[in-house]
């Protein structure tokens, strides 16, 4: 079953293609460049590059949010672009789900922690329990000193990852030896996981209505503020 995975939601893009649980070919840029400059390049040339054309696919996966509002619907708009055409099967991924899965069965707990603007991060908690990622608490946008209060009631080291960790270094810091941080390698966003989740999505029958398929901004975005406050 072949999955195309993409991946807008903070400043990397990435796109990837799974056969199955085999990763055939993953692009992944940190540049801080443009996504709706890149993000259609990108996939073309790695589609190119594995031969395989949107015809082939038997299904796409696309990051969800939270995460930057004009990325997300950068990269649901050329998801959608792609499958509706095509008849083919869309699942949305949660980014945050997908962030802790680079935690790999990590003794402890997984907090992710994302960029939301205004000193707040988007986040949540995980651990893994017989090979499988359990969320613990909902998601939710708050600041990084009230995160690591909330995480002094557990006993166990807390894995941190994901593009705020080196913005809110010292708060993560002040949790002592049980504040943990992967390698930069495995830090970020990964179209991966994307795909990955997608494909078990899919071949479970669990697609989404491409129709209704939305960001989850988890908060109001500019305009919906703009709107509500006249």
């Amino acid at each position: 079953m072949l999955v195309l995975g993409v991946d807008s939601s903070t400043q990397v893009a990435g796109v990837a293609l799974m056969d199955d649980d085999r990763l055939v070919a993953e692009l992944f840029f940190n540049t801080q460049k443009n996504h709706s400059q890149r993000l259609l390049p990108m996939l073309a040339a790695m589609l190119r590059e594995v031969g395989v054309q949107v015809a082939d696919l038997d299904g796409l996966a696309v990051s969800l949010g939270p995460g930057s509002f004009t990325g997300l619907r950068i990269g649901l708009a050329t998801v959608k672009g792609l499958a509706h055409p095509a008849q083919k099967p869309v699942a949305g991924i949660p980014t945050l789900d997908s962030l802790a899965w680079n935690a790999w069965e990590v003794p402890g707990l997984v907090c992710p922690v994302l960029c939301a603007r205004r000193d707040e991060v988007y986040t949540a908690l995980y651990r893994w329990q017989e090979g499988e990622i359990c969320r613990l608490t909902p998601y939710q946008a708050l600041d990084p000193h009230s995160l690591v209060t909330s995480l002094e009631s557990y006993t166990q080291p807390v894995y941190f990852l994901g593009d705020g960790v080196t913005s809110y270094w010292e708060a993560w810091q002040s949790l002592g030896p049980r504040a943990r941080f992967l390698p930069s390698t495995g830090t970020l966003p990964r179209a991966a996981q994307i795909a990955r989740l997608g494909w078990q999505r899919l071949r479970a029958g669990a697609a989404d209505d491409i129709f209704q398929l939305k960001p989850f901004y988890l908060r109001p975005s500019p305009a919906e503020r703009q709107a509500r406050s006249k």
